[in-house]
């Protein structure tokens, strides 16, 4: 009877720890577009340090955005450029950045890449039953998107442009009042509306 009471107490006192350890059992996952970027700001910095009609092909291969061997990149062909460089066709050519005007004189001859770098990181929060229950499911996700827009022709830039999320900081909740039942819930609900 001790024996049975003394493992009961152990069973007791370590149920706390178990159950704060189980927060480190929760998923975490990373999503990255690779680039050689540590950063929003490492990419703007080196794309602001491109030059229209002087940067070269080669030259803005060197800081990094390589339009022939970068992975996600790219290129917008000639009909969706003019969709996207002058959206408006009340505005005048003139009115017109010099680049993306000598863009669309050039027609063929020009080529627009878009570069597309992103880090994203995702990991659960909270209770790990709930979580594992399915009951409740909290997920941070931080990191940073960038996209990059190049006009080149001839091996020269004309125009370069930039935007993006320099800090993404967002959580995604989702409770599930029944928790394992919810999906057989839905799934009958379904059926009754058909």
């Amino acid at each position: 009877m001790k024996a049975v009471r003394a493992t009961c107490r152990f069973a007791c006192s370590m149920l706390p720890l178990l159950l704060v350890a189980c927060a480190d059992l929760l998923p975490r996952s990373q999503s990255q577009q690779p680039s050689g970027f540590a950063s929003f700001e490492a990419a703007a910095g080196a794309l602001e340090q491109a030059v229209p009609y002087k940067t070269t092909v080669a030259e803005l291969r060197a800081l990094g955005f390589d339009i022939e061997a970068s992975a996600n990149v790219t290129q917008i062909p000639y009909p969706q450029l003019i969709a996207r460089l002058a959206p408006n066709s009340s505005i005048p050519l003139d009115a017109l950045e010099p680049g993306l005007r000598d863009c669309m004189l050039a027609r063929q001859a020009c080529r627009v890449y878009e570069f597309r770098l992103a880090h994203e990181a995702r990991q659960r929060d909270g209770n790990f039953w709930l979580d594992f229950l399915n009951f409740r499911r909290s997920t941070a996700i931080v990191g940073w998107r960038f996209e990059g827009l190049l006009v080149v022709r001839n091996g020269t830039l004309l125009f370069r442009s930039y935007g993006g999320e320099p800090h993404i900081a967002r959580t995604e909740l989702e409770v599930r009042p029944l928790g394992p039942f919810q999906p057989a819930g839905e799934s009958s609900g379904s059926l009754l509306l058909r």
